[in-house]
């Protein structure tokens, strides 16, 4: 006995293409972006804060800053950095506690009244007297 087969005849069908057009708005689009979420184990570090000092001390003279703080203790002074003319900055990193500080000229003359305090991540600018 003889088997007939019957081939399947398959025919090609082109594919549909789809097409996206964006048009265009007369006024523009404002994105908003959410914040990146941190991921598990990131660091939760604390911003900088950023204290400045205008004053002029002198020719020759250097301010440092003491008192409570990362970095900071009320028994040496730290150096601050003259970036002008009667002007001091430093940046304490890592502050989760407000600073709490006073500047020395040479690290031997304190500065007049009250102690300063800077919140975590605040600039803060002093005019200390001496």
């Amino acid at each position: 006995m003889k088997k007939i087969t019957k081939k399947a005849t398959v025919e090609k069908v082109p594919a549909k293409k789809t097409v996206v057009v964006a048009k265009k708005s007369a006024a523009p689009v404002k994105k908003t972006v959410s914040p990146a979420k941190k991921k598990p184990g990131a660091s939760t570090e604390s911003p900088a804060t950023f204290i400045t000092a205008k004053i002029d001390i002198g020719f020759g003279n250097h301010l440092y800053i003491r008192g409570t703080g990362p970095g900071l203790s009320w028994d040496h002074g730290v150096a601050m950095d003259c970036v002008g003319a009667g002007l001091w900055t430093i940046t304490i990193k890592q502050a989760a506690l407000p600073v709490t500080f006073k500047v020395l000229v040479n690290d031997l003359s304190w500065s007049s009244g009250e102690d300063f305090v800077a919140e975590p991540g605040q600039s803060l600018t002093i005019s200390p007297s001496f």
